[in-house]
C-alpha cells in the first residue's frame, strides 16, 4: 500500500506543473506581463515544447536511479520552479519558470509515478495505475479552489511560494519515505521480477521504428492537445459564453469525480481483458465533449462537456499507464515512457499556442472544437486498426516455439 500511496502523491503534487493550475492565474499573468491570449499561449507553447524536448534525456533517470532518489531530485526542482514563478518579473523569467514547471511537474512527476506503478506491479498493473492517477483528479478537484482562497490573502505570486513550501516540507519527506523501499512484483507462479518479463522486451529505438506505435499515437496523444487547450483558455470561454464562474468551478470538480470513478473501473477492466482491447473506445466521449461545447453555448453545456471529458480522461489516464508495458514490456519502461510522456507534453504545448493564435486571428474556439470532434471520431477507427495489429502480433508471438 505504501507504494500506491507514493504513486498517488507524486501524481497529486504534479498539479503545480499542470495546465489547469497554471491557467488559474492566466488573467493575472497576462496583465502582469502585458500579454494577449495568443502571446501568453505562444510563450507557454515554447516553454512546454522545450520541456518535451528535454524529457527523453532525463526521463531515463528512473531506469538508473531508484524511484525514491528520482522523486527527491524531481520534487526539489519543481519547488525551485515554483519559487521562480512567484518571483518572475520579466518575460524571460516567466518562460524559464513555465519550462521548469512543465518539465518537472507535468512531465517528471507524472512520469515517475506511472513508471513506478508499471514496473512494481504485474498482475494488478491496471488497478495500480488507476489508483496512482487518481492523484491527478484530486489535484484538479482541490487545488484550484484552495489556491484561489490562498491567493486572496497572499496574492497570486505568494501562492507559488506556498506551493514551494508544500513541496519541500510536505511532499518531499513523505514521498521519499514511502518510496525508499523498492517493490518486487509478485505473482502466484514466480517471485523473481525477471521471470515476469514475458514476451519481447522492446527498446526505445525499436518502439520508435514500430509503425503501430505511431498509428496509436494519432489518438493517444490527442487528449493532451484538447484538454490543455480548453483549460488554458478557461477565462476566454467563461467570458465568451457568459457562464457563471461558480458553475465552471463546480463542473470542474464534477469532472474530477467522474474521472476517478471511470479510472478505477478502467483499471479493473484492464486487469481482466487487457489494455489493447480497450484502446479503441476512449476517444468516443472525448469527441462527444468537443461536439457539445462546439455546438451549444447554454450554461448547462459546460456540465455536459465536463462529464464526457471526465469519461475520456478516466479511461485514458489509466489506459496509457498500463498500455505501454503491456505491448512493449517493462525492461526499458523508463526510457519508453519518457518518449510517450514527452510526446504528450509536446501536444499539450501545441494546443494552447495554436488555439490561442487562432483566437487572436478571429477563429472562435467553438469552431475549433468542431474540428477537434471530427478528428476524434476518425481516430476511433484508427485505434481499432491499431488494436487489431497489436492483437495479431501477440497471437503470432504465442505460436512461436519457446527457447
Amino acid at each position: 500500500m505504501r507504494w500506491l500511496a507514493g504513486g498517488f502523491l507524486l501524481a497529486l503534487f504534479s498539479s503545480f506543473g499542470q495546465t489547469f493550475f497554471i491557467s488559474i492565474w492566466g488573467a493575472e499573468i497576462r496583465a502582469a506581463f502585458s500579454l494577449t491570449h495568443g502571446g501568453f499561449g505562444f510563450i507557454y507553447m515554447v516553454a512546454t515544447l522545450a520541456s518535451a524536448a528535454t524529457l527523453p534525456f532525463i526521463g531515463r533517470m528512473v531506469d538508473v536511479l531508484s524511484v525514491a532518489r528520482t522523486s527527491l531530485v524531481v520534487i526539489l526542482l519543481l519547488a525551485a520552479a515554483a519559487l521562480v514563478m512567484g518571483s518572475a518579473h520579466s518575460v524571460a523569467m516567466l518562460a524559464v519558470a513555465l519550462y521548469m514547471l512543465r518539465l518537472f511537474g507535468q512531465g517528471m512527476m507524472t512520469h515517475t509515478s506511472i513508471t513506478a506503478m508499471g514496473k512494481w506491479y504485474s498482475a494488478n498493473r491496471g488497478k495500480a495505475v488507476s489508483f496512482a492517477t487518481i492523484g491527478h483528479q484530486f489535484g484538479e478537484g482541490l487545488a484550484p479552489a484552495t489556491f484561489i482562497a490562498i491567493a486572496a490573502y497572499v496574492g497570486w505570486r505568494g501562492s507559488w511560494f506556498v506551493a514551494a513550501a508544500l513541496l519541500l516540507f510536505g511532499a518531499l519527506p513523505l514521498i521519499y519515505t514511502l518510496m525508499r523501499v523498492e517493490r518486487v512484483p509478485r505473482s502466484q507462479a514466480v517471485q523473481d521480477s525477471k521471470a515476469l518479463e514475458t514476451g519481447r522486451q522492446w527498446t526505445r529505438a525499436e518502439m520508435l521504428r514500430d509503425p503501430l506505435f505511431w498509428l496509436t499515437g494519432l489518438g493517444v496523444f490527442t487528449p493532451a492537445f484538447i484538454g490543455t487547450s480548453m483549460f488554458f483558455h478557461q477565462d476566454y470561454l467563461i467570458a465568451l459564453n457568459g457562464w457563471p464562474r461558480w458553475l465552471y468551478d463546480t463542473s470542474f470538480a464534477g469532472m474530477a469525480v467522474t474521472t476517478v470513478v471511470v479510472s478505477l473501473a478502467t483499471g479493473f477492466a484492464i486487469d481482466r481483458v487487457g489494455a489493447v482491447r480497450i484502446l479503441p473506445f476512449f476517444m468516443l466521449p472525448l469527441g462527444i465533449s468537443c461536439l457539445s461545447l462546439g455546438l451549444l453555448d447554454e450554461a448547462k453545456t459546460i456540465i455536459i462537456f465536463m462529464l464526457f471529458l471526465g469519461l475520456s480522461y478516466g479511461m485514458s489516464s489509466t489506459l496509457f499507464g498500463a498500455f505501454w508495458p503491456e505491448v512493449y514490456g517493462t525492461r526499458h519502461l523508463g526510457s519508453i515512457r519518457a518518449i510517450t510522456v514527452s510526446l504528450m507534453v509536446f501536444m499539450s504545448a501545441v494546443g494552447p499556442g495554436v488555439t490561442g493564435l487562432l483566437i487572436d486571428w478571429g477563429v472562435p474556439f467553438q469552431e475549433q472544437l468542431l474540428y477537434m470532434a471530427a478528428y476524434c471520431f476518425v481516430c476511433i477507427a484508427l485505434m481499432a486498426v491499431a488494436a487489431r495489429g497489436y492483437g495479431a502480433r501477440t497471437a503470432q508471438a504465442a505460436k512461436l516455439p519457446r527457447r
